[in-house]
């Protein structure tokens, strides 16, 4: 039987990915483009999305965006349908906005432990749901970025535990009532990832990293083409027989240090 995963498999299909104008979910993008989607992004900046899109145009790819804020369900409805009249069913979605910042629990605003909510667990489901309508049935892929914070408690996080939890359940949700369509519905969880402004925030000084690698199997940060590239496994034909899945990335974070 023919590889499914090869190069150019995703040539001609089109992909809308939120949040998609930095960090990892930049590398997302430019990976599909580098595959040969049409690819279309969306986030809060008007600035960045016009540089983005700059980008995946240099890279050979049909390109464009709009800026939008996942909180905002008429924003995003409004950009997908723009997406799907520009290129098409959409074939691969990416909810990978998210908001993090540490905080105790106890002197957290109730105000701050909503946007970060907001943007996780209503932002996701905004993405997924104005897609819907556009999606390809049978055939679509729709990928929401999680985080080792939805699946084991840390302190300071308590604000993220519980949204990426909302996003693990929301994926499992999905994944049921939507694959009798044939659309499916999976999660990225990424560890520790070089050169982002999560890490910047979470390990701000060189003994903090060393230290984050001491909890990471593999003793080492991943780079955004890992996640990237999880994305490209999810969105292709390898993968049509996974649904409701979390696929993590993460150099074996969620497994702990093994210590008694």
């Amino acid at each position: 039987m023919e590889s499914a995963f090869k190069p150019d498999c995703m040539s001609g299909r089109t992909v809308f990915l939120a949040g998609a104008t930095s960090g990892i979910n930049l590398g997302v993008a430019e990976r599909f483009a580098e595959e040969g989607a049409k690819v279309y992004v969306i986030s809060r900046d008007p600035a960045k999305v016009s540089s983005t899109v700059d980008k995946l145009t240099a890279l050979g790819a049909a390109a464009a965006g709009k800026p939008a804020d996942v909180r905002d369900y008429e924003s995003v409805e409004a950009a997908v349908a723009d997406a799907a009249d520009r290129f098409g069913p959409l074939d691969f979605v990416l909810a990978g906005a998210a908001g993090n910042f540490p905080a105790a629990a106890a002197e957290m605003s109730s105000n701050a432990f909503k946007t970060v909510m907001d943007i996780d667990v209503l932002g996701s489901y905004n993405v997924f749901r104005a897609s819907f309508a556009h999606l390809r049935k049978p055939g679509a892929s729709l990928v929401a970025m999680s985080a080792p914070q939805g699946e084991r408690a840390y302190t300071l996080q308590s604000h993220v535990c519980a949204a990426k939890a909302g996003v693990n359940m929301l994926t499992k949700c999905l994944a049921l009532e939507w694959g009798p369509l044939g659309v499916r519905v999976n999660a990225i969880s990424p560890g520790p990832i070089a050169d982002t402004e999560g890490m910047r925030r979470l390990a701000p000084t060189p003994e903090a990293e060393q230290a984050v690698k001491n909890r990471v199997a593999l003793r080492a940060f991943g780079q955004p083409r890992d996640i990237a590239d999880g994305c490209l496994y999810l969105a292709s034909d390898a993968a049509r027989y996974v649904t409701g899945a979390l696929l993590y990335i993460d150099g074996g974070l969620v497994l702990g240090d093994g210590s008694f």
